[in-house]
Parts: C-alpha cells; structure tokens; sequence
C-alpha cells in the first residue's frame, strides 16, 4: 500500500504521518510531497527519515491513495491529476467538498456512500465534523428540523502562524507577524475565514452547508456563527438543535454513548464536561452539557468538542482510507 501524504511539512500534514503511525495504517511505501521549495528536505515516520519529492514525481510513483493537506488551489490543480492516474485522493480542503460529484465524507456517518469510482474524496471542515457526529445519530431517531451552532475555534484552524502570533502576545514580542487583524491574546473574534457578501464568513457558510451534504438531508435549516478564541488546539460548539419529534434526555444520552467515535462527559454535579484542554491530541469527539431548550419544546442544547487537527482534519481522512482499504475500493 503506497501512500503519498501531500502538504507533509504543514501542520495537518505532520499530525496525518502521526495518526499513520499510531493507527498503524498499512504503508508499505511512503510518499512525502510539499512544495517546490520544500523538495529534498526530509520527513520523519516511523523513526526513519522520508525525502520530500514533488507532485510530478508523486504522481509517477503511482500511489494507492493520496492524502492531500496543501490548501484548495493545490488541490483544485493536482488532485485531478493523481485522480486521472488512477490515484485515490482524499482531499481536506474546501476545493471539492461542496461539488455535486464528490463524496463529503465522515467514516462513522456516511462512509457507505463510497464506491471504486470515486477517484476525489472530501474530507469536511473541522467544525462539521464535529457536528455532524451529533447531528447525525440524533436526526435518525428525531429528525432535525433546526440547528444553531456558535462556535469556539482553537489558532490551530488557522495554522502555524497563528500559534505563533497567540504565543508571541503571550510573551510580548511585538515582532511576531500578525495573521488576525486584531490581537488574539486575551480576545475573541467573531471572524473565521474571510467575509462573503452576505456578511457571514466562509467558515460559517461551511458550516451552514456541509452536515446537509453529509447526512444526505437538506429538510432542516442550519445557521452558524464561528468565533476564534486563544485556545492553541480543539474547538468547541455550542449547539442548539429542534427537533421534529419529542425526545427523552436519557435517550439522548445512550444514542451519543451508543455512537462509534463518540464520548459522552455530562455529569455537571461532579464538573464533568468537554474541553479543548482535554480533547487535544484525542480521536474521539466530546459532548456534554446536555440539557433541554427551556423556551421552546423538542429542543435541545449541548456542547461539542474535538481536536480539529485529528477527528476535525487528519484522522478524519485517514479513516476514510482505513474504509477504503477495508472495503477493497483502492
């Protein structure tokens, strides 16, 4: 099984050779591949060293599977390439995920949806993955009708220089180059992604769209707002679902703990509940609080936490490449 990780040097690229490794993914060759610039230098897996090539070379060694992290016009310009190689892509940029011809992908949710021809998968934004592991086993049972989601985004979404602004702040070095138009330390912004037309921004817009893709049900409405907070890893959602059909909070409860991937930590007597500090460097997604909307019937709240680099990025797509060698579709 030849794998090519695609954006090696990034920080989702690093953290998918981690979960490769831990996972024990069955790599018989390793193809590590970044930019031009980054061609020669060296990886690490597995405790040996990997020489970073280009996406031609990648391309002529003819993987079985190609896990692109290298921002969507990388992929919205190669990923068709390896696809038309025969190579299977699994992409974690935004470039595919809301084409009509793509799968959006969450294994636990909706991994059935995958055949041999599909040659472009898309892994979805950190935040709905999350979300959707909720949403999903809830809409079966109870059948969404409306979903508010505020969320509780972690730098790491942002990427390396981001961690480096929030850091330097912390410890006053003023020469560190600002990626937030405002200062993060010690501050919440309401801006994730860039501002579209509407005045929401791509992030949220994600959000609003990708769980309708997923779960394979555009019945319900879905709004969203995404607020970056000083938090280094793990984003966290408060979310406030109604349902069509009434629903009894033990039930609730079973269904989430009775979910592959999913860890319920609602015991607020004892101080019991999700947290990005606690979720770091975890697979699994968390949820608690788990309590009934006091001012309108058949809803319910709760919160949502998961490593956005691991469930929300990087595990996220290498499990999607566990189904795909289980199932004998590469």
């Amino acid at each position: 099984m030849k794998i090519a990780v695609v954006g090696s040097t990034g920080m989702v690229g690093q953290v998918m050779l981690k979960v490769l490794e831990e996972r024990n993914f069955p790599v018989t060759e390793l193809i590590p591949v970044a930019s031009e610039r980054s061609v020669g230098k060296k990886v690490k897996y597995k405790q040996k060293e990997f020489t970073i090539v280009s996406m031609k070379d990648a391309i002529a060694a003819k993987p079985d599977i190609a896990i692109f992290s290298a921002g969507g016009s990388t992929s919205l310009e190669f990923a068709p390439l390896f696809a038309e190689a025969g190579i299977t892509v699994i992409d974690n940029s935004s470039a595919w995920r809301m084409d009509p011809d793509k799968k959006l992908v969450v294994p636990e949710i909706n991994a059935d949806v995958l055949t041999k021809e599909d040659k472009i998968i898309a892994n979805p934004n950190c935040s709905t993955i999350q979300l959707v592991m909720v949403l999903g086993p809830l809409n079966k049972k109870y059948d969404l009708k409306r979903v508010i989601v505020s969320t509780y985004q972690s730098v790491t979404g942002t990427g390396k220089a981001a961690v480096d602004q929030l850091n330097g702040e912390i410890s006053g070095d003023d020469s560190i180059e600002k990626v937030y138009p405002y200062q993060i330390f010690k501050n919440a912004l309401p801006h994730c992604d860039v501002f579209s037309d509407d005045d929401y921004t791509k992030e949220e817009i994600k959000l609003m769209k990708e769980p309708k893709k997923i779960l394979g049900d555009d019945t319900f409405n879905l709004t969203a707002t995404a607020v970056r907070v000083p938090v280094q890893g793990g984003h966290s959602e408060s979310v406030n679902i109604e349902f069509e059909n009434e629903f009894e909070l033990d039930e609730v409860r079973k269904i989430l703990s009775e979910t592959p991937g999913v860890i319920v930590m609602d015991d607020v007597k004892n101080n019991h509940y999700p947290m990005p500090l606690y979720s770091e460097g975890k697979d699994e997604v968390f949820v608690g609080r788990i309590r009934r909307d006091l001012s309108q019937p058949k809803t319910l709240n709760l919160w949502i936490v998961a490593d956005n680099l691991r469930k929300g990025a990087a595990t996220n797509a290498v499990q999607i490449a566990e189904y795909l060698v289980a199932n004998n579709l590469v």
